[in-house]
């Protein structure tokens, strides 16, 4: 099949504007893998430190065999990250099966957003994102290992690992999934039950039921979220083996996928015939299919924040008129919570990444030939893993949806263009998420009303002040003014007033959750109140206009140069709860458009 035009003019014009960024960093690559295997240049002494507590250690004497880094995310508190508590053990098993050795490199910080969301904590979520990548970047410059192996699943994690194994891409790269959690509440009667309490209908006692019953096991959360983004993104981009991204944590299928992440590992070393560095597998045509797969599945916005974090650590630029562009190009297959009532399990039972990958594949919208952690080329991806005897074998996917309230083939999508929209006007740039988004709220122009903080939102619904249309603006949301939170929390009494039938919209600097739905969320905007930004200077009452069919926010009737900009003392942001240790990060990070990078 021939390759989607728009698809080929995103990557040429991904792929120039990289020219210089990119050439650059494979000429360092190069320097590195030109070195050979690193633990030949270590001394004696080097070694010993580095092997005395291991069981392998003549084996790691030899250096005959790869000995593969695991870089794990594991805490308990983390459901999503509880099941890799025994990972380590399992995959030295597996190293030695494969004439390989495997040691725990580092492990690298995993917060939950469920936890902190709303609360201060929330404040550091999105820099944690390059704190992995440090932390990550210490635990491989012992410089003793063939290979990596990732662990890791949730918001930031996934992402900051990605950056870690692009700066590190002259060894192979494979991350290793946990799959997630079996089936529980359904989500929209979550949602239902949180509407109910924001309201007052239903008590503390009845939600604390209902978030226990959502959220009740080992796995990831099982709406289509950031985690679950993520983790269909490794399978686009080729860092994951085929159909391993939503397996249940806890069966022999997922110990044995596991297996088979570390026995591929221990093969793309370039201590055997099919050396593949990471860098090789992270060029513009992974990431171009990895925004195919965002807006194929109508996934998460804060992945338009990571995936240009992600690729420039590789050295490439993406932009938001890319994201823009493939959105237009590329129709939106899947409806799972929150763009529909399915959750990833049902997703995955309908077909999963496999049919969807097939399906893309077939109509010229996914580069076919990319190299993967497989070799070249994205057919085995089609394919979904399975048990027979006791052994993992790999099996055509299907062929057609199972379920068509939930996967659709190219032919009959969802809707014909993708889950995201670029968002353009005298505001700033930002982007929304419509994919759950009713088609009449598309367009909203109301009043604004200006807020400095969720928590003044949350007062004003408590005392009852919202009675009309508003587009609900919450400024100095932004990476330099307190680490761009996610402002969630807003979701249920957003969607309590939308249900009442008045047309609501929020207007934010900051971020939404990739849970984040049906309420229109104008996110991202740049620049960023606290960097002078525009929305700095509107006024209660502004009339506001956002139009996610035309891709446009702005205030209308008001010559903005005529305003001078809103000063707000941002000091409460710099304390508590580990504030104070990141105000190098606020002072240094980037805009939002590319990626709000500290590293």
């Amino acid at each position: 099949m021939t390759l989607n035009s728009t698809i080929d003019r995103v990557t040429d014009r991904i792929v120039k504007r990289s020219a210089a960024t990119r050439s650059a960093y494979l000429a360092q690559v190069a320097a590195a893998v030109a070195q050979g295997p690193a633990r030949a240049h270590l001394s004696c002494g080097n070694q010993a430190h580095a092997y005395a507590a291991s069981s392998d250690k003549e084996a790691l004497m030899a250096e005959r065999l790869p000995n593969i880094g695991i870089v794990t995310a594991y805490n308990d508190m983390l459901s999503a990250h509880q099941p890799y508590e025994h990972y380590p053990d399992l995959i030295r098993a597996a190293a030695r099966k494969a004439g390989a050795t495997a040691q725990v490199a580092g492990g690298v910080p995993a917060m939950c957003d469920g936890v902190t969301q709303g609360q201060p904590g929330m404040e550091l979520s999105l820099f944690s994102r390059d704190v992995i990548a440090l932390a990550a970047g210490v635990a491989l410059s012992h410089n003793v290992f063939d290979a990596a192996l990732y662990l890791g699943v949730c918001d930031k994690i996934v992402p900051g690992l990605v950056i870690a194994a692009a700066t590190f891409g002259h060894i192979p790269a494979v991350f290793v999934p946990a799959g997630p959690m079996p089936s529980g509440l359904p989500n929209d009667e979550k949602a239902a039950v949180r509407n109910a309490f924001a309201t007052g209908e239903v008590g503390r006692k009845e939600l604390m039921a209902a978030e226990m019953a959502s959220y009740h096991g080992p796995g990831t959360c099982t709406f289509y979220g950031t985690a679950n983004t993520n983790q269909m993104l490794m399978e686009f981009m080729g860092l994951h083996l085929p159909g391993s991204s939503f397996v249940n944590p806890g069966n022999g299928l997922r110990d044995a996928l596991t297996g088979a992440a570390v026995e591929r590992a221990a093969a793309i070393t370039a201590l055997g015939a099919h050396f593949t560095p990471a860098a090789e597998v992270l060029d513009a045509r992974c990431f171009v299919n990895g925004m195919v797969g965002l807006m194929a599945t109508g996934g998460s916005t804060n992945l338009v924040l990571h995936l240009p974090a992600m690729a420039r650590a590789a050295g490439i630029l993406i932009d938001l008129e890319d994201f823009a562009d493939i959105s237009d190009a590329v129709p939106l297959m899947a409806k799972v919570y929150p763009n529909g009532l399915a959750d990833v399990n049902h997703f995955h039972a309908a077909g999963g990444l496999g049919f969807m990958i097939g399906q893309l594949l077939d109509a010229g919208l996914l580069h076919p030939d990319t190299k993967t952690i497989l070799g070249t080329g994205l057919e085995a991806y089609r394919q979904e893993p399975k048990l027979k005897d006791a052994a993992l074998v790999w099996a055509p996917g299907a062929a057609d949806s199972l379920n068509d309230k939930i996967l659709r083939p190219v032919a009959t999508p969802f809707a014909a263009v993708g889950g995201l929209k670029q968002l353009s006007g005298n505001l700033g740039r930002g982007v929304i998420k419509v994919s759950a988004v009713a088609p009449e709220r598309h367009i909203i122009e109301a009043p604004a009303r200006i807020f400095h903080s969720q928590h003044a939102v949350k007062a004003a619904f408590r005392a009852g002040e919202f009675t009309a249309d508003t587009v609900v603006v919450v400024r100095f949301q932004g990476p330099r003014a307190n680490g761009m939170p996610e402002l969630h929390s807003l979701t249920p009494i957003l969607s309590v007033l939308q249900d009442r039938g008045l047309k609501m919209a929020l207007v934010t600097d900051g971020r939404m959750s990739g849970a984040s739905g049906k309420v229109p969320a104008a996110i991202h905007v740049s620049p960023e109140a606290a960097c002078g930004g525009a929305l700095g200077k509107l006024l209660d009452g502004d009339i506001l206009r956002l139009d996610a069919n035309a891709g446009t926010l702005d205030v209308v009737g008001v010559d903005l140069n005529s305003r001078a900009q809103a000063k707000v003392d941002l000091s409460g942001n710099a304390q508590g709860m580990g504030r104070e240790l990141f105000e190098v990060f606020r002072q240094t990070v980037g805009p939002a458009t590319e990626g709000a990078r500290v590293v």
